[in-house]
């Protein structure tokens, strides 16, 4: 169970406490959304979000520890069939609260509290679908790509050296052609000065 917050507890005692949470749990299972205080709303999410987790889990252990803590067997039954199977892509934020002002008698400020029982909305799941396509098609690629380049770069290495050896040839014996010719000239050229 989470940890309570600071403060005196919302009915009295810590076992009056338990008892309570258990009820709006078992209540906001049944009825999908009840309006309660803020104060409760805010101790009953992290409370209601843990079970809805046990449910999720769908097994005979999480069934039995949620027993313990709801003792109505069918609205047990609801949370790990319908609302487990509702959330079951959801990684988390299965209750929504919404403020809608105070109370009449005593103004109180109260809340909704609801289950948030639609899907994930399709952008979400549109991308996580992309990018394990990604990731599948990355993962077929790698192998394949990684012999591929391997043979062709090996039957195009002595080719490429080649052709560079070749290129590189006539390109330097014309720049030593080109750096002859000029310092030939000017040698003659300061000879005849100096005479």
């Amino acid at each position: 169970m989470p940890t309570p917050t600071k403060g005196p507890r919302l009915g009295g005692g810590p076992a009056h406490e338990r008892l309570m949470l258990a009820n709006l749990a078992a209540a906001l299972f049944e009825h999908k959304r009840i309006t309660t205080t803020v104060t409760k709303a805010k101790r009953l999410k992290p409370y209601a979000e843990r079970l809805v987790t046990f449910a999720k889990r769908g097994d005979l252990a999480s069934r039995r520890r949620v027993l313990g803590l709801i003792s109505n067997k069918g609205v047990v039954h609801e949370l790990f069939t319908d609302i487990a199977q509702a959330v079951e892509n959801r990684d988390g934020g299965y209750t929504r609260i919404t403020k809608i002002g105070n109370r009449k008698g005593d103004n109180a400020p109260m809340a909704v509290i609801e289950l948030v029982l639609e899907p994930v909305s399709a952008k979400q799941a549109v991308v996580a679908e992309a990018t394990a396509a990604a990731k599948r098609d990355a993962d077929k690629a790698a192998p394949a790509a990684e012999e591929a380049p391997v043979a062709e770069e090996a039957a195009e290495a002595p080719a490429a050296e080649e052709a560079a050896a070749t290129e590189e040839a006539p390109a330097a014996e014309e720049a030593a052609a080109t750096e002859e010719a000029p310092a030939a000239e000017e040698a003659p050229a300061e000879e005849k000065d100096a005479k």
